[in-house]
């Protein structure tokens, strides 16, 4: 016990390093049994840290969940670890990183106190590593988020990348020490800007939207470009999902979890339902990101569309910025949050406490048998009498705070059209997977999107 202790001790002094690109220290800290981390995110920043040092790139590798679907055991691994699976025999032909069954690892599990607690390790590699080139290792090549924003705003600044990378490197103590090269913040850069205008792509794009508003003057799209010619975002409604709001727009749900196109941009619909109980189309775009600035385009050009209509509700994930974007640009319109999302993390977030089974069930009651404001008090007060240790755990407090977003006794004051999740987007999402792939470039989705819509409906 005195072994892990100070070798908790040894990792705290040294953690600062773990969440910072610019300061990668000088002395190496071992993996020991017994080592302990608040969560199994710190302990693969600290691999990830001592696999700089020492010249090598690590991966995740397995695994393991309980049956309440908690995340209890994981595995870190050198980059090296298996064996190469090629069709050819001719060294020409080799993968450019080649495996060599490197058996170097880490391995940890969830402990009493919510600790993770290495179990397993291997240091040993069976090939050479080189502390000098690490920053060169695809694994190394990070950039934490301080270090993102700082580059971004320096380079909508019009400063030039190699005097940004310089003053990076001057503030990380040399160039030696950054994880990333001046290549790698340019490739960032370009990321995030996303798409180039060009033909084929988003030239392709506008000339498709065009050629549909021709066809159909009812045909609204609008197309967010910044002043070196990047798309950014895109939103676009034909005459049926603008007739379909005018006759069922009260309600619509918002979900942005649905990733397509090989340019990773979150595809955005708007989905309601008709009379019949089946899911309309309100609209939909494709975002450079999901940040607060992004969503009240999105959400003020949909406005735009439906001629500045607003709906009485909205349904969304529980983001954080999706809150803000709201009250700014449907300042009317009541905004519930996704039960079954909620609802969903609740082993994740109580799982680790006594009698959480009991926990669990008590809670759904609360949230689920209680018919109106005062009966839930109640109930839940009764639940925190029982189990005060709830009291100061985080996640059960904010969502408490935001009660009238969520628990059903006090939204159903609000008309939702049978409607308490994002679940619909969802299952229009997985649909729409039988036209769309990761490769598929900006105009072919627009277009088997379209295809899909008819067939759908």
């Amino acid at each position: 016990m005195g072994e892990s202790q100070s070798a908790s001790e040894e990792f705290e002094q040294h953690n600062s390093a773990l969440n910072d690109d610019n300061d990668q220290g000088d002395q190496i800290v071992l993996p020991k049994l017994g080592m302990k981390f608040n969560n199994a995110d710190d302990l693969f920043e600290f691999y990830i840290s001592y696999s700089f040092k020492t010249g090598f790139s690590c991966k995740k590798r397995t695994c393991k969940r309980d049956h309440h679907g908690a995340l209890n055991f994981v595995t870190y691994s050198c980059t090296k670890e298996g064996k190469n699976h090629s069709v050819s025999d001719s060294p020409v032909n080799l993968p450019p990183t080649q495996r060599t069954n490197c058996k170097a690892k880490i391995s940890a599990r969830l402990c009493e106190g919510e600790k993770w607690m290495i179990s397993v390790f291997t240091l040993e590699h069976n090939h050479l590593n080189s502390p000098s080139k690490s920053r060169y290792l695809r694994g190394h090549k990070r950039i934490n988020t301080a270090t993102k924003k700082k580059v971004l705003v320096n380079d909508k600044a019009g400063i030039r990348m190699n005097k940004i990378y310089g003053a990076l490197a001057v503030e990380g103590g040399g160039y030696e020490s950054l994880p990333y090269n001046e290549k790698t913040l340019r490739n960032m850069v370009a990321r995030e800007k996303k798409l180039e205008l060009g033909e084929g792509d988003a030239t392709a794009l506008l000339n498709h939207f065009t050629n549909m508003q021709n066809r159909d003057p009812n045909f609204f799209y609008r197309m967010d470009i910044d002043e070196t010619g990047c798309l950014k975002n895109v939103f676009w409604a034909d005459n049926r999902c603008r007739e379909s709001y005018k006759e069922f727009g009260e309600i619509f749900t918002f979900d942005t979890t649905y990733l397509t196109n090989k340019y990773e941009m979150p595809f955005a619909p708007f989905f309601g339902v008709n009379h019949h109980g089946q899911s309309i189309l309100f609209g939909c775009g494709l975002l450079s990101n999901e940040e607060k600035e992004t969503f009240a385009w999105l959400f003020r050009s949909w406005l735009d569309c439906m001629n500045k209509i607003a709906p009485q509700g909205i349904i969304t994930d529980q983001y954080s910025s999706m809150k803000w974007v709201v009250e700014r640009v449907f300042k009317d319109t009541k905004h519930r949050w996704c039960l079954w999302h909620i609802m969903k993390k609740i082993p994740e977030k109580l799982r680790r406490y006594e009698n959480y089974l009991k926990i669990k069930c008590r809670m759904k009651k609360v949230v689920y048998d209680t018919q109106c404001p005062a009966e839930f008090e109640q109930h839940l007060s009764d639940m925190l009498q029982k189990y005060e240790s709830l009291k100061q755990n985080k996640w059960f407090n904010k969502l408490y705070k935001e009660k009238h977003r969520w628990v059903p006794c006090f939204v159903k004051t609000t008309f939702w059209a049978g409607m308490s999740t994002t679940q619909r987007s969802e299952s229009m999402n997985a649909f729409f997977d039988g036209y769309v792939h990761s490769r598929t470039s900006l105009k072919q989705f627009v277009e088997k999107f379209d295809n899909a819509l008819r067939y759908k409906m």
